[in-house]
C-alpha cells in the first residue's frame, strides 16, 4: 500500500478499503495453511499503460507514372490473342424469292369471284316509271280552267303557271298573271316603274293566252303638286280618274301614284275618263 501523508486523515472510504483488503488477505493466509489452492501472492496493481509514441510519417514519396508500354510478359498473351484465328461466320441464308402469282391460264391460277349484280335492269326499269308517273302529273288540269303544271310552249321549254308570270303574245300587248287573270301592262312607264325586265317575258301562242280571263289593266299613276287631280297613263295619254271611289274601286292603292310636274301632265293628250261617262276631263 501507498503511504499517505500523516497530516492527512484518511476517509471514510479509505478505511473501508483497508479494512476489506486485511480482511481478504488474512483469509488467503488461511487457506494457504489449510492447504488448499489460494490465490497465491497478491498481484500489485499494474502500472498505465504508456503513451503510443508518435512518430511523424514519412513525406510522401512521388509516384512513378504507369508506363504507356505494356509488360514483356503480357506481349506474348497479347500477341497469342491477335494471331487466334476468328471463329467462322455463319452463313447467311439465302432470302426467299417472292413466289409469282400464277397468270390465267397458269396450273394453279383460280378464276376470281364474280361482283354481286346490281340489277342494272331492275334500276333502269324504275326509273323509267318515275319519268313516266311525274310526266303524267305535270300534265293532270289542277283548276277549274285546265290548267297543269306546265304547259309545252312551242320552243318545247316547259313553264310553270304562276302568279306574276309575264306573258306576250303574237302582239305588241304585255301581260301579267294574277289569280288566273291577264292583266295588260298599259304603258312602257308602267313595266319600268313595277320593276318588270325583259328577261322575265315569255313569248306563248295566242291560244294559250287564250285561255285565261282578262283582267284589269296596270296603270302608272300620275299626279302634280299644284293639282288635286289623278291621272293613269294609258298608250301614252292620260286618263282623268274621276273621284276618290273611282280610285278604290278600280283597285288603286296610294303607293301607286307617282308625282311628276304639272307641266309634263298637260303636255299629254288626253285619254278617255275613267268611268268613261263622267264628262270631259280637266286639266292639271
Amino acid at each position: 500500500m501507498s503511504e499517505r501523508p500523516t497530516s492527512s486523515k484518511p476517509s471514510t472510504t479509505e478505511q473501508i478499503l483497508d479494512l476489506l483488503l486485511d480482511a481478504l488477505l488474512e483469509r488467503q493466509a488461511a487457506r494457504q495453511a489449510k492447504g488448499k489452492p489460494g490465490l497465491g501472492r497478491v498481484i500489485p496493481p499494474s502500472p498505465p499503460a504508456p503513451k503510443p509514441v508518435t512518430t511523424p510519417s514519412p513525406a510522401p514519396q512521388p509516384t512513378a507514372e504507369p508506363s504507356t508500354t505494356e509488360p514483356a510478359a503480357e506481349k506474348p498473351a497479347v500477341e497469342a490473342r491477335r494471331l487466334s484465328p476468328k471463329p467462322p461466320a455463319p452463313e447467311s441464308i439465302p432470302a426467299a424469292k417472292p413466289t409469282q402469282e400464277p397468270r390465267p391460264g397458269e396450273e394453279g391460277w383460280t378464276p376470281p369471284q364474280p361482283l354481286p349484280s346490281i340489277n342494272l335492269g331492275r334500276t333502269l326499269g324504275c326509273l323509267l316509271l318515275v319519268l313516266v308517273v311525274l310526266a303524267v302529273l305535270i300534265n293532270v288540269p289542277i283548276n277549274r280552267y285546265g290548267t297543269s303544271l306546265a304547259r309545252v310552249m312551242p320552243d318545247t321549254a316547259a313553264l310553270v303557271i304562276r302568279d306574276g308570270l309575264v306573258l306576250k303574245g303574237s302582239g305588241a300587248e304585255i301581260y301579267v298573271l294574277e289569280d288566273n287573270n291577264l292583266r295588260w301592262i298599259s304603258s312602257l312607264e308602267a313595266f319600268e316603274f313595277f320593276g318588270y325586265r325583259w328577261e322575265q317575258v315569255h313569248v306563248v301562242d295566242d291560244s294559250f293566252l287564250e285561255q285565261f280571263e282578262k283582267g284589269r289593266p296596270i296603270h302608272v299613276l300620275l299626279k302634280c303638286q299644284g293639282s288635286p287631280h289623278i291621272y293613269a297613263l294609258e298608250n301614252g295619254q292620260k286618263r282623268w280618274i274621276k273621284d276618290i271611289p273611282t280610285f278604290e274601286a278600280e283597285g288603286y292603292v296610294w303607293e301607286d301614284v307617282e308625282f311628276v310636274s304639272c307641266d309634263y301632265l298637260r303636255s299629254l293628250p288626253d285619254g278617255p275618263p275613267i268611268p268613261e261617262d263622267a264628262g270631259p276631263p280637266p286639266q292639271p
